[in-house]
């Protein structure tokens, strides 16, 4: 599960970089601790928690021996922006070969602090050399992006681990205005291979700057880029003073029966600095306050805790993420953000599998200007899943650029420009691609699709995750009375399946779903056989998400319409928002196309008064969002479409009819009502 053998001196109290503390000495070394396969070209690395003394960093202090104990010629140098020394070998490694690197106690911090003991590791060679050119997978600001603040950060990811000696301002430079070099720090975080610019002041408003990442950059195995990476961005007229949050994590607060082998990740809602967001802001410890061992590894607005091994079974932990978290701006996270959650008592051996595509395979006249989305069956882990695993090519088997982003079971390709017209794309996922505790797809993800003439209008839509597989999904409770019909699948947790009522459902005999007459689908609880379990604390994270989603979509086309009342209206694609409650006593028609998207954001109530008739002239429900903080309620016989995302509960009165998803973070309540999942 380790990404590299981490330890500890001082100030801790035990082994493992999970332990780190504000005062602690940690480092994080490559290839890992009982890597396989290394290829024979590369450099050794350790990344320190802290700011080392470079004169005790030698090739006396830092070694690598072969079998026979003999030490390997090298250098080691040490970048103190970001705290890596590396071990250079004078010539590749041999072939087939078990190495052992040591670090020895004569290493110290800047303060004069070593470890108790030498740290050592071992990995063993394959057979062959990395000639394979580093790539540049995604970029903050991205290209073209405006309005950047003036206060901004400006990072790039690679696909693979780098070389920090070769990162600096002469090979990551950053020009304003006429040319005018920005002068700045260059920084690398190992763990998550990214490289950050600094400005040493804020940027000038309202201008144009231009990103250069030369060909100087090369790899760990010495590859330089095999084209130099430029791109530009616009500032805007001022800075970034909002703290980052976070929109979810997984596992999800209170999850239970989590699998012992599973990572931790947090999801933040925009780019973090990595070197802030390390093992001793983000930790994972017993409910008595043991800290477990761990890497943190930080990609984009993605942290991940990995174990250094599996998880105690049957046991709460708590995790934190501390305000020492900062956004690229330098704005820490407003308070400390904790949440537990209740492993099982094994391991998760199931590979993931690819559940559902936008757009789906072999789909035609699909809009040039929308992403493609793959869901998973579980949540996955976001580092294995980048533009390196994650492409989109089209028929000259060129790969389009552009960016990914992860979220639980979902992973978002957003392609850098509009797509071509009337033309065959292929999309691919690695079968190297991971779920959160470490199982790999084992066979690749491919699927197709046609793009159409067109452009679609409105925002893009809300990603549903795992959650769009349910027409009926609750926390607390989902009942119905009356003679009620139900088309697709039903799902509860984390209550139990008596908290299902009024459907008479019969458990299957695999006791991991139940069937009840009223239903064309199938019934899901929390307390059901696994991987049952599993499957509803996937689908309600993604659930969460996409509430979050949807409601911090910004720049709104239309707010506070009407006042809160739209009866009567025709509206037309697009963003909508209000801060009130939002009613509707007459019939309202949404008129737009099939790929057309609507997202409307209600900050109270959403009441639909009876009888009244949610119209789509061109409209498809499942590209309807209605976003609600408070209750919503549909009227008896009323007629509504969409995308259900409440924050409480969702209320069908008698005789209404609904064709969604009715996606609640507390109860549904149905009474005699016809329920329809739409098409995908």
């Amino acid at each position: 599960m380790l990404a590299g053998l981490a330890l500890f001196a001082s100030g801790c109290s035990g082994s493992g970089e999970g332990n780190s503390t504000a005062t602690s000495l940690a480092v994080t070394t490559a290839p890992a601790n009982g890597a396989q396969n290394v290829v024979l070209n590369r450099k050794v690395t350790a990344s320190f928690s802290q700011a080392m003394d470079p004169t005790t960093l030698t090739n006396v202090s830092f070694t690598l021996a072969g079998p026979d104990r003999a030490k390997i010629p090298g250098a080691v140098s040490y970048l103190a922006g970001s705290k890596i020394a590396t071990f250079a070998p004078n010539g590749n490694l041999n072939v087939a070969t078990r190495y052992t690197a040591t670090i020895t106690t004569m290493v110290l911090d800047a303060t004069g602090r070593g470890f108790p003991d030498d740290i050592v590791w071992t990995f063993t060679t394959g057979t062959s050399v990395d000639v394979t050119a580093p790539q540049i997978v995604s970029t903050s600001p991205t290209a073209g992006e405006g309005e950047v603040p003036v206060n901004r950060r400006i990072a790039a990811v690679f696909d693979e681990a780098m070389d920090p000696a070769t990162l600096g301002t002469a090979t990551f430079a950053v020009t304003g205005p006429g040319g005018v070099a920005v002068t700045g720090v260059v920084t690398y975080a190992a763990l998550g291979n990214t490289a950050t610019f600094a400005p040493s002041s804020d940027l000038t408003a309202g201008a144009v700057y231009a990103a250069t990442i030369s060909t100087g950059v090369k790899d760990i195995a010495g590859n330089g880029l095999a084209v130099a990476r430029a791109w530009t961005f616009t500032t805007g007229v001022a800075k970034d003073e909002t703290a980052p949050t976070l929109r979810v994590t997984a596992p999800i607060p209170a999850a239970i029966d989590v699998a012992v082998n599973s990572s931790v990740t947090a999801f933040f809602s925009e780019t973090m600095d990595p070197a802030t967001v390390t093992a001793t802001t983000f930790t994972v410890a017993s409910a008595a306050g043991l800290a477990l061992e761990g890497t943190v590894t930080c990609l984009g607005a993605t942290a991940t805790f990995d174990p250094t091994s599996d998880l105690a079974p049957n046991t709460a932990l708590v995790a934190k993420i501390s305000t020492g978290a900062k956004d690229l701006a330098g704005n820490a996270l407003a308070s400390d953000y904790v949440w537990t959650f209740t492993t099982a008592a094994t391991a998760d051996v199931t590979a993931p599998t690819l559940s559902s595509t936008i757009p789906r395979d072999a789909a035609i006249d699909v809009s040039r200007n929308r992403d493609i989305v793959a869901t998973f069956s579980e949540a996955m882990d976001p580092l294995t899943i980048t533009a390196a695993t994650f492409k989109v090519t089209g028929p000259d088997f060129l790969a389009i650029s552009g960016v990914v982003i992860n979220f639980g079971s979902s992973s978002t390709f957003q392609p850098s420009a509009d797509l071509a017209a009337n033309t065959l794309y292929t999309v691919s996922i690695a079968k190297e691609a991971k779920d959160i505790a470490g199982n790999a797809l084992g066979a690749a993800a491919i699927w197709s699709f046609k793009t159409g003439a067109d452009t679609a209008a409105g925002p893009a839509p809300v990603v549903l995750g795992t959650s769009g597989d349910f027409v009926l999904l609750a926390k607390t409770a989902i009942s119905t009375t009356g003679v009620t019909t139900i088309v697709g699948d039903v799902g509860l947790s984390p209550s139990a399946q008596t908290f299902l009522t009024g459907f008479s459902e019969a458990l299957d005999a695999s006791t991991t779903f139940a069937t009840a007459g009223i239903v064309t689908g199938k019934l899901y609880a929390a307390d059901m056989t696994p991987p049952t379990p599993a499957k509803m604390t996937t689908a309600i994270s993604d659930m969460e998400t996409a509430y979050t989603d949807a409601a911090g979509r910004t720049l709104p086309d239309f707010t506070e319409l009407g006042a809160g009342d739209i009866s009567g209206m025709t509206l037309v694609p697009g963003l909508y928002k209000w801060g009130t409650g939002l009613l509707m006593t007459s019939d309202v028609t949404l008129a737009g196309g099939a790929n057309d998207v609507w997202i409307f954001q209600i900050a109270e109530n959403l009441t639909v008064s009876n009888g009244v008739i949610v119209g789509l002239s061109g409209a498809l429900p499942k590209n309807v969002f209605w976003q609600v903080a408070g209750q919503v309620v549909l009227g008896t016989t009323a007629d509504f479409k969409g995308i259900v995302l409440s924050q409480t509960k969702i209320v069908l009165q008698t005789g209404a009819i609904f064709s969604g998803r009715a996606l609640a973070q507390t109860a549904v309540t149905l009474d005699a009502n016809a329920v329809t999942e739409p098409a995908r």
